[in-house]
């Protein structure tokens, strides 16, 4: 198409001004014109706050930490990418490594969104202490599952 407009400018300038003012090319239409908010689906721009029932999120509290898993190969992939990738901890492949929700990670978590799962850590059973930390592991469903050690009670307790 360049070149067909190359070869109206060796026409007469005054039928060119008179064709079109502004572009040498009358038919042109620029790409900023076709992508204009009128020309997109209204669907797009309504308010992503509807989603968080879909996947049990809560958009006024949203949750603390992720669980992040890799689940593709960084293997022909850029060095920013693998950079992260290391970065982040996630250079086995299907092992979960846990961050916090924060602007940082996630600004960090965006560059490699597309090898890795990133799923909410829900603690159904609140945080655990320091003395379970050993007794706990995360399930399928991405909760943190403690298995609380019953203390022994004093027995002066027990006598009043």
């Amino acid at each position: 198409m360049s070149g067909i407009c190359r070869s109206l400018t060796s026409l007469p300038t005054k039928i060119l001004r008179e064709a079109s003012v502004w572009s040498p090319c009358p038919w042109f239409v620029s790409a900023r014109s076709k992508f204009t908010k009128a020309r997109i689906p209204k669907e797009l721009f309504v308010e992503r706050s509807k989603e968080h029932e879909k996947y049990g999120g809560d958009p006024d509290q949203p949750h603390k930490l992720h669980i992040v898993t890799r689940v593709k190969s960084v293997m022909r992939r850029p060095y920013w990418e693998k950079e992260m990738v290391k970065h982040l901890g996630l250079q086995k492949a299907h092992a979960p490594v846990i961050h916090k929700n924060t602007p940082a990670v996630n600004s960090q978590l965006k560059f490699v969104k597309h090898l890795v799962r990133i799923q909410p850590l829900k603690t159904p059973y609140g945080l655990p202490a320091e003395h379970d930390m050993a007794d706990t592991y995360i399930n399928s469903k991405g909760e943190l599952i403690v298995h609380r050690l019953l203390q022994p009670v004093d027995p002066k307790a027990i006598e009043s």
